[in-house]
């Protein structure tokens, strides 16, 4: 209880500060005369935006996915909380804190490291360092944020190894994780499709399976350059839906940065179907588990049905989020692209469509 309310109050703390220089990127535009004649709807208010910080916290603490991790007592609320203030050491600016906290989120679930890449983008902004690989002050400011991450792990990891004075974790936990050994049944896409299969083929399909959470962070970085806020909250997304043994904390934490992009609720498509299908999956998976587990009169596809229908409606909702976030911020609705800090950067663009075409 004590973590997620901790959580909670990093998320504020951080959506709050993220908001200021959102209003101070929306005036600097609207002062330059930036934005189309026809996206003013899409424009937020000062009274608008005070209460997205509160709307976060209390998305992530009566989200029933919280409450149940809660309940069940999951360490997932540790590393949730880890991550709440990684989240916040990277939108103050502080790349030290920031380095030691995704080190630490990293040593407890090994799938945080992905967030390595948003956090770096959003710091080299805040700094105005361009984001060109040409550039000396680039890769020096990439290498510096590298060495502390990779400094702080390493002394967190040779900690461990002096309180236990053996090496044993490292497998014991990071072999546990990649290799996934445990097939119990969960809200994840690995146990069903392991337990089926030849023992020969595992290896393969382990480093496929795997690839998933990492693969994509390289063709979102260069996408979501510009936007690494929601960059990083699509890498969450990422992390709860691929990741070897889920929880619903994972789904809660992504869950709680919706309101920040309440704005492009309306432009989503199909949103009441995909939480009608959340909301179904939600209330099946304990009716389903007690039929197969106790009742006898259901088998283990019945479960596995409704957790890949589950994964696919979060993948779903990712991707239609994306890529409405894509066609109302980057696809001619500004003529200059603003960075998280406030600096204008120019850019080749022609106001041919706005915002309002998304929903079409």
């Amino acid at each position: 209880m004590i973590t997620d309310v901790l959580t909670a109050v990093a998320l504020y703390l951080a959506i709050q500060d993220y908001n200021k220089v959102v209003f101070k990127k929306q005036k600097l535009l609207i002062e330059l005369d930036k934005y189309a004649p026809d996206v003013a709807e899409l424009i937020r208010t000062p009274m608008e935006m005070h209460y997205i910080p509160l709307k976060v916290a209390l998305f992530y603490l009566l989200n029933p996915y919280t409450v149940m991790s809660c309940v069940a007592k999951s360490t997932c609320a540790i590393n949730n909380t880890v991550i709440a203030f990684f989240f916040l050491a990277t939108i103050k600016g502080s790349a030290f804190l920031s380095a030691v906290f995704l080190a630490l989120a990293t040593y407890q679930s090994l799938y945080p490291i992905t967030l390595f890449a948003p956090a770096l983008l959003y710091l080299l902004q805040r700094q105005f360092i361009p984001i060109k690989p040409k550039s000396k002050s680039f890769w020096l400011y990439t290498m510096q944020y590298a060495a502390l991450y990779l400094c702080s792990l390493v002394v967190i990891i040779c900690l461990s190894f002096f309180l236990l004075n053996s090496w044993d974790f490292i497998p014991s936990v990071y072999g546990f994780i990649l290799s996934v050994p445990d097939l119990t049944p969960n809200i994840g896409l690995f146990w069903y499709f392991f337990a089926e299969m030849f023992e020969h083929f595992s290896l393969f399909f382990v480093c496929v399976f795997q690839i998933n959470v990492f693969f994509y962070t390289i063709p979102l970085a260069v996408k979501l350059k510009e936007h690494p806020v929601f960059f990083m909250f699509v890498q969450l997304a990422i992390i709860s839906i691929f990741k070897s043994y889920p929880t619903v904390g994972d789904v809660a934490l992504y869950m709680a940065f919706l309101p920040v992009w309440s704005h492009l609720y309306r432009f989503l498509r199909n949103i009441f179907i995909l939480s009608c299908v959340l909301i179904v999956c939600s209330l099946l998976f304990p009716v389903l588990w007690h039929l197969w587990i106790y009742a006898g009169s259901a088998n283990s596809n019945f479960y596995y049905a409704i957790t890949l229908t589950f994964n696919i409606g979060q993948v779903s909702r990712a991707r239609h989020t994306r890529l409405h976030f894509e066609d109302c911020t980057g696809s001619g609705v500004l003529s200059a692209t603003v960075n998280s800090a406030g600096c204008v950067w120019p850019i080749q663009s022609s106001i041919a469509a706005s915002c309002l075409s998304c929903s079409s």
